[in-house]
């Protein structure tokens, strides 16, 4: 065979397992066309690019399901955007890739740690909401955590069943994570870590029902919290994540890679904390190899001293000032009964830019 062929397949197959090493691959779903046909077309199931054989099992027995796991990606993708809009990374993906985040998440960093976190969780809230609102066959409202009403309230409604929705997520995005290697054991505990979010601040909501809201009679039912809550959630166990070192032993199946927590002064991270064992790069510049894209030309907040501020996202080099008319509503009435009328104003604003 020709030296240049196999250099070429070698280059092909080395790329392919390094985006596979890296995170799953089958989180394009969440961006690709065949995300919004997925429940009318099963065939689909096969050409989902990174499933490994459980996943592709679990798509054709439960593909009215596979609509809401793609939901819950792109769920979880875009409340990784919301956190990190004012970070040096800002959860960016790429179009046309099926490494959604690029090279980013190859390493086991605080980036990874949080991106597995809300994609699990997002999977999880997507199914439980699903089933709560009555799009799938299989699942439903939960009755086995209703117990006894409270005083002034009783049972009704519908309440979520966050509990299967847990189970999807778990059968379906760590079915890949079954490796003895340090970075499924990571991808497990974030996973999972992502998850009981969801599980831990499960709370009543009630609804009043009388005679101009006298509230004589209130029903109450489990529901999950806003994602917007998780999402807070998970980024401030970003922010505390635990860094840990990996440990090689043997078992009876051969080598096996375990985490360790680093600084043995350090609290032992519970199974709600988010871990790491890779140091992130400061993503100031562009690199092709981390995956960061800089921060030039980031929008930058000139007041601030935090991470968002010109200082920081800038890393020193400064920034660009320019002016930008928008135009608003103003000067609006309320006319009775009954709308609302405004006039457009144009006002100026200063907008800063990294260099």
């Amino acid at each position: 065979m020709d030296l240049y062929l196999i250099g070429y397949l070698m280059c092909v197959w080395l790329s392919s397992s390094r985006v596979l090493g890296g995170y799953p691959i089958w989180w394009s779903l969440a961006l690709g066309q065949q995300y919004s046909s997925l429940g009318s077309q099963p065939i689909l199931c096969g050409s989902i690019p990174g499933l490994v054989p459980k996943q592709l099992r679990f798509c054709r027995n439960y593909i009215e399901i596979m609509p809401s796991v793609a939901e819950g990606v792109k769920l979880g993708i875009q409340e990784c955007q919301h956190q990190f809009r004012g970070r040096r990374w800002n959860c960016t993906t790429i179009k046309d890739n099926l490494a959604i985040f690029g090279p980013v998440l190859d390493k086991a960093t605080r980036e990874s740690a949080f991106v597995h976190a809300i994609a699990s969780a997002g999977v999880a809230f997507a199914v439980t909401r699903s089933c709560a609102e009555g799009t799938s066959t299989m699942c439903g409202c939960d009755s086995h955590h209703k117990g006894p009403p409270g005083e002034g309230w009783k049972w009704g409604g519908c309440s979520e069943d966050a509990e299967f929705g847990v189970l999807v997520s778990r059968e379906f995005a760590d079915a890949r994570e079954n490796r003895p290697d340090a970075r499924s054991a990571m991808n497990r505990h974030n996973n999972e870590a992502g998850r009981s979010t969801i599980l831990d601040h499960m709370h009543l909501r009630c609804k009043c029902h009388g005679l101009s809201g006298s509230c004589e009679v209130k029903t109450c039912w489990w529901a999950q919290p806003d994602f917007r809550l998780l999402g807070d959630y998970l980024k401030d166990k970003y922010d505390s994540a635990s860094e840990m070192v990996v440990e090689k032993h043997r078992e009876s199946r051969g080598w096996v890679e375990t985490l360790r927590v680093k600084y043995a002064f350090f609290k032992h991270p519970t199974e709600r904390d988010l871990v790491y064992y890779e140091g992130s790069p400061n993503f100031c510049e562009p690199n092709s190899e981390t995956g960061s894209f800089g921060t030039r030309d980031r929008v930058c907040n000139v007041s601030s001293h935090g991470i968002e501020g010109c200082d920081l996202l800038c890393c020193g080099r400064g920034h660009n000032t320019r002016t930008e008319k928008r135009k608003e509503k103003c000067h609006c009435i309320f006319h009775w009964c009954c709308y609302v009328s405004c006039q457009e104003c144009v006002r100026v604003y200063d907008v800063h830019t990294c260099k």
